[in-house]
């Protein structure tokens, strides 16, 4: 779904290049954006990109974000990019309206938290829309997209890795799993996929120093969709910093869902796992 013409598109952005690149085919087809800058997490890249507006506003303004876009004549809104979970925990003060969202959460996971916001802005007359609007071009379609396809170890290390990411993903916890000879080496929380790469590799670097073993310490990085991913927010993605991410670690594997992964980095991506031997496989969510 796409904004019609004349009309505002607002967009919240979080960190990374996701909300760039958003920003950018929105405004290539003629979409009027009003970014909703977040100080604790948006490039700055941001400015002078072709917006109608850029408003910066600090984590926990909600009550600000909505009036930003009541006074801009904003009615559609897109989220792009991550805000740090951990945030929550931070030394950032909520606003009432945040306040009165974080009281009434049950459990204080990413979607119960952000479903809670988006509530709150449809209440207030703002519309979300998919993340991937604007970027459909970017989902991961199906196939092996690499030079290289999965070994056989591989193969088992995926299949093994998406029973167990699709069971933490239905709690929230965290929709990457990093697997190694099908034992789970490392779970994805709060600290995101990157870091959990990295942990992964540093598990292993330190049995490597332990001795010899008969079994593969090669990882495989596992991604999956939540049974029921909104796409309005938490997208999942993937760039070319994560392959650069799983080099480093050691990790010659990724899987992930199709149509419900973003390839930010588009064909590059490809080409940098090519460059290092890395294998990525795109599977239909079972």
């Amino acid at each position: 779904m796409h904004v019609k013409e004349n009309k505002k598109l607002g967009l919240i952005a979080g960190n990374g290049s996701f909300p760039l690149l958003l920003l950018d085919a929105a405004c290539a087809q003629g979409t009027q954006v009003v970014v909703a800058a977040i100080r604790e997490e948006t490039s700055p890249l941001i400015e002078n990109r072709g917006a109608a507006a850029v408003h910066w506003l600090s984590l926990g303004e909600l009550g600000k974000l909505i009036e930003t876009f009541k006074r801009e004549g904003v009615s559609t809104a897109i989220m792009a990019g991550q805000v740090k979970h951990k945030q929550i925990f931070s030394a950032i003060r909520p606003d009432w309206r945040l306040a009165k969202v974080l009281f009434s959460l049950g459990t204080r996971n990413t979607d119960s938290l952000i479903g809670a916001v988006a509530k709150v802005l449809e209440d207030e007359g703002i519309h979300l829309i998919s993340s991937t609007s604007y970027l459909e071009p970017l989902l991961a379609k199906p196939g092996v997209l690499t030079r290289r396809a999965p070994s056989e170890v591989e193969q088992k290390n995926i299949a093994y890795g998406r029973q167990a990411a699709r069971h933490l993903a239905q709690y929230d916890i965290g929709q990457t799993v990093v697997i190694a000879e099908s034992a789970c080496v490392a779970v994805e929380a709060m600290e995101g996929t990157d870091a959990t790469i990295l942990r992964a590799g540093e598990i292993m670097k330190s049995a490597a120093h332990e001795g010899n073993s008969v079994l593969s310490r090669a990882l495989t990085v596992v991604k999956v969709a939540k049974p029921n991913q909104d796409m309005r927010f938490d997208v999942p993605v993937i760039g070319v910093k994560t392959i650069e991410t799983m080099e480093h670690a050691g990790a010659t594997c990724l899987a992930v869902d199709a149509g419900k992964c973003l390839f930010l980095d588009g064909e590059k991506i490809v080409e940098a796992a090519d460059r290092v031997g890395i294998a990525i496989v795109v599977e239909n969510p079972d």
